[in-house]
């Protein structure tokens, strides 16, 4: 199962990284750069997953039985609010690239610069 996991963690990296290079719009390298980061969310949950773990609630489990890692899921969840607020921000600028520039291109924002 882990093995998939680190598959599929690699397959959206890839997908996304490809996307980021071949970006014609700020809006489009924004999607890819949240694809990307999607990838390391799979990457950090294959990490703390335990095949017949429980959850880590230790009210009700016996010290015995084996539990998930609750770090990996809080590193997951405050990557999900960074990559939140990175999009925000990229979208925020890219709004404002367009309304000051006339384009969404990053080719012809390097261009307008000099």
């Amino acid at each position: 199962m882990t093995v998939l996991a680190y598959g599929v963690a690699t397959w959206l990296f890839l997908v996304g990284l490809y996307g980021i290079v071949t970006s014609r719009h700020l809006v489009h390298l924004v999607i890819c750069l949240a694809v990307t980061q999607a990838s390391t969310y799979v990457a950090l949950l294959a990490i703390g997953y335990r095949d017949g773990a429980a959850a880590p609630i230790y009210a009700d489990i016996p010290p015995t039985q084996p539990i998930v890692d609750p770090v990996v899921q809080a590193l997951t969840l405050t990557d999900v609010v960074v990559e939140a607020t990175v999009a925000a921000l990229l979208l925020a600028l890219s709004v404002q690239a367009r309304k000051r520039f006339g384009t969404c291109d990053p080719n012809e924002l390097g261009v307008l610069r000099g």
